[in-house]
């Protein structure tokens, strides 16, 4: 082989390489324009099927607006708003997945994620025939468990278990 044709032969290959890497761009192109699209369109439908609700809580404690809305682990909504009514209570607003009916007799907590997770509002649903309204109230909820206090109780409880402890310790001794 001469150099000429190996100049020919290199030319070939690095024409057909360009032809691949511009082929497979453009299919990726392709593709990811069909995934933008259908996101939009189900961040779209998304917005349009909720519906919202109010709960009124004493403590919310570490939960703010977009924290998750679950049932039975599984999400289902999220916080929308946050205000105080005259009583000085948490009114929170949250917006529901359409087509998830929820028993008037529900019961919305607040919890947490694991000892150091975020917190979320889990409901729990009652046995009721009858559901929510949009725009309706739960009845039953369960503030936010603050861990400081939590902490501060199981403390309390080992001391006096523990003084508990040496004064029967003690009045077995003058026996």
């Amino acid at each position: 082989m001469n150099t000429t044709q190996i100049q020919e032969n290199y030319s070939h290959d690095e024409a057909y390489s360009l032809k691949i890497g511009f082929y497979t761009l453009l299919i990726l192109a392709i593709l990811a324009g069909f995934y933008i699209n259908e996101r939009r369109q189900a961040l779209h439908n998304e917005e349009d099927s909720h519906y919202s609700l109010q709960a009124r809580f004493g403590r919310t404690d570490g939960l703010a607006i977009g924290s998750d809305v679950r049932m039975a682990g599984l999400n289902i909504g999220k916080v929308i708003d946050a205000r105080i009514d005259e009583h000085y209570k948490a009114i929170l607003t949250f917006e529901i997945k359409e087509g998830i009916n929820i028993p008037d007799d529900s019961s919305a907590s607040i919890v947490s994620d694991g000892i150091l997770g975020s917190k979320y509002i889990e409901v729990e649903p009652g046995g009721s025939e009858d559901f929510i309204a949009p725009g309706g109230e739960f009845s039953y909820t369960q503030d936010a468990m603050v861990l400081e206090e939590l902490l501060y109780r199981i403390i309390g409880i080992g001391k006096a278990n523990r003084q508990k402890q040496k004064t029967d310790f003690k009045g077995a001794d003058n026996e």
